[in-house]
């Protein structure tokens, strides 16, 4: 026994020293070759963009009519459900601006025979998330839930969307929140940009010239009876869609969707839908100056009136952006951020909604560098006039197909794409044909759109900030006339 021992412990020693020769030879070998250091002066290669395989959407309806679409997603048992409305803040009447998303805000704060904080409870009970906004063209109530206890959160649900109670303290405690937040606002020259620039473009009067939570005079007004009229308007079943994603079969969530929303009937006649006047575009370039004495920055929105989201241009206007402003690696921000250390952000968006939202270009620079960032600003709006660089373009359209398929990750993503799909009315193979479509935009599209719907001499430009340190050096520019406006005027 002894002589195997010692035979072994030689087996293993001689292994030993075996490996160690062995590895002494490739790390003699390694030194031997060139360092392959890293190429850093170019960024590595930019893969294709992958598959996007989307679960089919099945779709049903309630035996009340209310349409219902499925996604089966099963590898988490989770379920997403949203009841998506057609009407927004778009549908506010005239008067009563800021009414859908007060009516929306309600839906949770006490509805069948619970009080708010029994609903907050409840879905907290069952591991749910519970929550209701409304955006500019629909609304949405949004469930999300194990989907074991699917059964017990959607009777909740239900009440939420159907029976409604607007209790009087908590409307008044919803009006005093949004009382302080104007207050807030008015103090915070970002949203004082924002607000001027709507305000500019479209007027007093409009829809989309005013804050989604109204004036501090519609706000003040509201009565339950005003949100008892809206919700009855807005929240009707010819009038919505379910959706559902998540670990669940058709047959079976019917069933529960049934229980809980095919008792839900439509009052009599067709739901309506506020027609938004068109808004007269800016026929020269002006500029509007709103004073914020002490202003350690100013707020700049520069702009016009833009498209729908039905524009047929959508594609090409997606990859212009994305040059312009709508990435990091834009040419704003390289040249704003990166090459003259102005801000620390700037961008640019087609706000597209059923009826045409704004182009805005925007950013919050060094007071010092007011005028030498409005010049900077211009500089670049008018340079995506002119032809697109083979390599830019190339960068712009695989940063918009590399991340679009990011936007389906998780059931709340697939979820929010769908609520687009039905308000937007997207054909069906939307979503599978996008990259393909970005992909297919060309520099000739690029600068088309540009051209159509940018024209630097006529964009209204809003510059917020310390009036004393800037007026005069936005002056010398020359953009065009020159307005003083006063935070009150924006406000009311």
């Amino acid at each position: 026994m002894a002589s195997s021992r010692r035979d072994g412990g030689h087996v293993a020693s001689s292994t030993r020293a075996g490996v160690f020769a062995c590895l002494t030879c490739m790390m003699a070998a390694a030194a031997a070759l060139p360092a392959q250091a890293p190429d850093r002066l170019k960024p590595p290669a930019v893969g294709s963009a992958p598959a996007l395989t989307l679960p089919s959407i099945q779709k049903r309806q309630l035996s009340n009519g209310l349409p219902v679409w499925i996604v089966e997603l099963h590898e988490v048992p989770v379920a997403q459900v949203n009841l998506v409305v057609l009407s927004g803040t778009a549908d506010d009447p005239v008067g009563k601006f800021g009414i859908a998303s007060l009516t929306t805000a309600m839906l949770t704060e006490g509805a069948g025979t619970r009080s708010s904080l029994e609903i907050a409870d409840a879905v907290d009970f069952l591991g749910a998330d519970l929550g209701a906004s409304s955006g500019f063209d629909s609304s949405a109530i949004r469930l999300h839930v194990p989907v074991a206890r699917l059964a017990e959160a959607l009777p909740i649900m239900a009440d939420v969307a159907m029976r409604p109670t607007f209790p009087r303290e908590e409307l008044e405690r919803q009006r005093q929140q949004r009382l302080t937040n104007l207050i807030q606002a008015r103090d915070d020259p970002s949203t004082i940009a924002g607000l001027t620039f709507a305000r500019l473009l479209y007027g007093s009067t409009h829809r989309y010239g005013t804050a989604a939570m109204g004036t501090n005079e519609t706000i003040r007004a509201f009565t339950v009876d005003d949100l008892r009229s809206f919700y009855a308007s807005a929240f009707r079943p010819d009038n919505a869609t379910l959706l559902v994603v998540g670990d669940v079969t058709p047959d079976a969530v019917l069933k529960l969707l049934e229980a809980s929303f095919g008792s839900w009937k439509a009052p009599a006649g067709a739901p309506a839908r506020a027609t938004l006047p068109d808004a007269a575009q800016h026929a020269t370039r002006t500029v509007y100056l709103v004073d914020k004495p002490g202003a350690p920055q100013s707020q700049i929105r520069i702009g016009w009136i833009g498209v729908p989201r039905s524009t047929p241009d959508f594609f090409p206007l997606q990859v212009l952006n994305t040059i312009l402003g709508g990435a990091f690696s834009s040419r704003l921000n390289l040249n704003l951020r990166e090459k003259h250390g102005y801000t620390y952000g700037a961008a640019s968006s087609f706000d597209m909604r059923l009826t045409a939202g704004p182009f805005s270009a925007m950013a919050g620079v060094q007071t010092d560098k007011t005028k030498e960032s409005l010049r900077e600003f211009f500089n670049e709006l008018n340079g995506i006039l002119q032809p697109v660089p083979p390599d830019e373009l190339t960068r712009a359209k695989n940063y918009v197909a590399l991340r679009f398929p990011g936007g389906f990750e998780t059931t709340g993503d697939i979820s929010r794409r769908l609520e687009d799909a039905i308000t937007y009315r997207f054909p069906d193979d939307y979503f599978s044909s996008y990259v393909r479509r970005i992909q297919a935009v060309t520099a000739a599209d690029v600068q088309r759109v540009a051209k159509k719907h940018l024209d630097p001499s006529k964009l209204a430009v809003v510059v917020v900030g310390d009036g004393k340190t800037i007026e005069a050096g936005i002056a010398t520019l020359k953009l065009g006339p020159a307005k003083t406006l006063t935070i009150d005027s924006v406000f009311h």
